[in-house]
């Protein structure tokens, strides 16, 4: 047993992160899928529009499999290995994409864009949305919701607050985008079962999805790691669920 566990912790630890493909825990990890589709989604709302802008794209994975992008596209992203990784893979479809800090004020003009859209963005600036989108523009996002696989967070950090726990809600998105001068037409949520197979998978995650357990290292959270580990061994795949909500949102034309 801890043999195997060292083995799938120094694996998990060193394996890169960067970008926004998790092919890394096929066999290791399972997530349901919302019900809806936001990729192909967007690729309905891209072939629709001469412009857009994806922001928080990540390694531009969800973007560039979304279809075929309109004349005018662009992408911001605030880490530097997935700048890299997201001009490489975007700009030979004609997208150039822009290294931002995700702080307002995004780096366009006012009414920039058709189409804004962003997947699992960190923050949403709906004021600095609405300002580049163009007259009868279209926001368009999936988002983590409140409590998102939070059996795992409340694992490592104990039972969160009440105010903790509903961060996030789709009802506070859509009172952001109405104040930003937005309205909102179509609004979706669902929890989906997430199963963890390995504790390797579960490294993987937290160092990747870095705001779930804040500060994560495996040096800190070893022993309890292990304890986990040890669950996994004795109970089967550990089971969270993951929230999600799709929002669209379109300014007045």
């Amino acid at each position: 047993m801890t043999r195997t566990f060292d083995r799938l912790v120094a694996e998990a630890e060193t394996v890169s992160v960067d970008g926004w493909d998790f092919s890394w825990l096929d066999g290791r990890a399972t997530e349901q899928r919302p019900s809806w589709g936001y990729q192909r989604m967007l690729g309905e709302r891209l072939a629709r529009v001469r412009s857009v802008l994806d922001v928080q794209t990540g390694g531009g994975e969800v973007l560039a499999g979304a279809g075929p992008l309109p004349p005018l596209a662009a992408a911001t992203e605030s880490w530097p290995p997935n700048v890299d990784r997201a001009t490489r893979l975007l700009h030979p479809l004609g997208a150039v994409v822009v290294a931002d800090p995700d702080e307002p004020p995004l780096p366009f003009g006012d009414g920039a864009f058709e189409l804004v859209c962003s997947r699992h963005p960190v923050t949403v600036w709906w004021e600095e949305i609405a300002r580049v989108l163009a007259a009868g523009g279209t926001y368009f996002s999936q988002q983590v919701g409140p409590a998102s696989v939070f059996e795992l967070v409340e694992f490592f950090l104990g039972p969160q607050p009440e105010e903790v726990r509903r961060r996030r809600h789709p009802d506070d998105a859509v009172a952001a985008a109405s104040k930003a001068g937005l309205e909102v037409v179509d609004l979706r949520s669902e929890r989906l079962r997430t199963e963890f197979h390995d504790i390797g998978a579960v490294i993987y995650f937290l160092r990747k999805v870095v705001w779930m357990v804040p500060g994560f290292t495996v040096g800190h959270y070893r022993e309890r790691l292990r304890e986990l580990h040890e669950r996994i061994g004795r109970e089967g795949p550990f089971v969270a669920h993951t929230s999600r909500f799709l929002i669209e949102a379109r300014k007045a034309g």
